[in-house]
């Protein structure tokens, strides 16, 4: 990082002792001049006791005049004599900054600098307020949808107590709408809400309700540029307006794995500091009609069976979950289907290379950086003219997985796919073939540890940018109508059962779990969109020094040249 020239230095006091404080574009560093032993400066808003303290501006809260408190003033009565210019009557501004704390996460801690002379007070208020001006990607004016039905039903009193606070003293405008059925949300930002007034839009509640915001936002989009959803062809157009999360549901995996934390604080400091963490989104398609958007996970087999089961028992709460789970194991079910899928460049990795994606992602950054390389490719080269590149699977499976990001949350640290990415246009296809209960329940027990859960016989895992799945029942073409013509007399036998579900004859098929939704359709096309929205968010930090930070906010926060 080049050396920046000082904006401002003076000389404070803070709680009675005299520092040094300096300000330029990049930080604002204060250091006590009564302690003689020489620091680093290193550390992140370093320790009270080494005496030298360092804040990125970019992660500057606000800054305000204090009020005059002190005992300064005329009131008649005889008064100490100040020792020192730190005692004597003083004017003061606080400032107001992002702390780390632990397990990635943030709190609003503040300072208040003392000087003498109200002009000299007023100097720096300006001077910081200027800086923080210049942070051009910073929300003004934010949408709230509260969904005060999840998780534990304490969305409006989290966004209340912890959130408002901090978007207030961020001089954040929010138009705040608690939601009052499903698909409110969604409904009312396809058709009603007028996106030209905010900069972004916040959720307040779990996963589902980031599915709301998420589909409403990306259907109005493709709406407004005339885009087709219902094909599954269509390139569609990034969103303009980034999404926040405040966690305040039964689930928060999609918050957990871009932020680190499921902490409402840290995504609302997120938000107010304008981080930007672009998202991978899968359009989920069935005979060329549109059905979801994923994020997160597509599930089917096992955590498709999972969810359908617990939707029978939401009376239980979280609880369903584990109950369902335990239901499914039990019963261990297999499908039989065919998978085939259209693989990755080799220079996006492997899900088995260990490269997890973290804040500042270079495989998501390259992404980025070809994206509009990889439009003028798919406009030149058909999906039939690179047919023959697909990879083609039959088999009896226990699970097929999609994650499109790790899926990790705290029961599950390193989730489904510890090296999938956030935005690299791919995503991380998983199947898990038939094997014994023992042998599935080893490959589960490795999600909740730090062993290979890929490293099975009877697991394989593919990096892809496109996947097709076709159920044994619904398979066409020869294969099928071949084994049924040679039956003779049991091709009438073999109509009965795939229209009855309950018949042992042929293995039932299973539901689709979309982020934690039931898909309606078993046979679906999935597409990987590159980057189709952003978060307020920035992956998650691994002991971050300054440069980095520095780093960040100059991508996030490009300097404004005149004219």
């Amino acid at each position: 990082m080049e050396k920046q020239s000082p904006l401002l230095c003076s000389e404070l006091s803070v709680q009675r002792r005299l520092y040094e404080v300096t300000l330029n574009c990049a930080i604002l560093a204060w250091k006590d001049v009564q302690n003689a032993k020489k620091h680093t400066g290193r550390a992140i808003y370093g320790a009270v006791k080494a005496g030298s303290h360092c804040v990125p501006v970019c992660e500057i809260i606000a800054v305000q005049e204090k009020e005059d408190d002190s005992p300064c003033k005329d009131t008649g009565k005889w008064q100490k004599v100040p020792q020192s210019p730190a005692d004597s009557c003083q004017h003061a501004f606080t400032v107001f900054y992002v702390e780390r704390t632990r397990q990635h996460c943030w709190r609003c801690s503040n300072v208040t600098f003392q000087c003498s002379e109200h002009s000299l007070c007023l100097l720096w208020i300006q001077t910081i307020k200027e800086q923080l001006a210049l942070l051009t990607n910073r929300p003004k004016s934010l949408l709230v949808y509260i969904n005060p039905y999840g998780g534990k039903q304490r969305g409006k009193q989290i966004y209340d107590h912890k959130v408002a606070p901090i978007f207030s003293r961020a001089s954040i405008f929010t138009d705040v709408i608690v939601t009052e059925h499903a698909n409110h949300a969604r409904d009312h930002l396809k058709a009603e809400a007028d996106l030209k007034k905010y900069d972004g839009v916040v959720c307040v509640g779990g996963d589902g309700m980031f599915s709301e915001i998420m589909h409403g936002l990306v259907s109005r989009t493709q709406r407004d540029a005339g885009v087709d959803e219902n094909s599954s062809e269509e390139t569609l157009i990034p969103c303009g307006l980034r999404i926040g999360i405040i966690p305040a549901g039964s689930t928060d995996c999609i918050c957990y794995a871009t932020v680190g934390s499921n902490d409402p604080v840290t995504s609302a400091l997120h938000m107010v500091v304008g981080d930007s963490q672009p998202m991978d989104v899968c359009s989920v398609h069935s005979d060329e009609r549109f059905l979801r958007y994923s994020v997160s996970l597509l599930g089917y087999g096992f955590y498709g069976d999972v969810l359908t089961d617990s939707e029978r028992k939401r009376w239980m709460g979280p609880a369903r979950y584990d109950i369902s789970g335990v239901k499914t194991f039990l019963s261990h079910r297999y499908y039989e289907g065919t998978v085939s899928f259209l693989p990755a460049e080799e220079n996006l990795g492997t899900p088995r290379d260990k490269a997890q994606c973290r804040s500042g992602c270079s495989i998501c950054r390259r992404s980025s950086s070809d994206k509009l390389l990889s439009k003028e490719d798919e406009a030149s080269v058909s999906d039939v003219d690179c047919r023959d590149t697909w990879t083609v699977i039959r088999g009896k499976f226990l699970a097929i997985n999609a994650a499109s990001m790790s899926c990790a949350c705290p029961r599950s640290p390193k989730g489904l796919s510890p090296s999938a990415h956030l935005a690299d246009g791919t995503t991380d296809l998983i199947l898990v073939r038939k094997c014994s209960r023992i042998d599935f329940l080893r490959h589960l027990l490795r999600h909740t540890n730090k062993k290979d859960q890929f490293d099975h016989s009877f697991v394989e895992v593919y990096r892809v940018k496109q996947f097709r799945f076709t159920p044994r029942f619904q398979e066409c073409g020869s294969e099928m109508d071949l084994r049924e013509s040679r039956a003779g007399g049991k091709r009438f036998f073999c109509q009965i059962c795939r229209e009855n579900r309950a018949c042992g004859c042929m293995s039932s098929q299973s539901n689709w779990n979309c982020d934690g939704e039931i898909l309606p359709h078993t046979a679906i096309q999935v597409r990987v969109h590159c980057q189709l929205i952003k978060l307020f968010a920035r992956g998650i930090e691994e002991q971050p020094v300054f440069e980095d930070l520095y780093a960040h906010c100059q991508l996030n926060n490009p300097p404004n040249h005149e004219p």
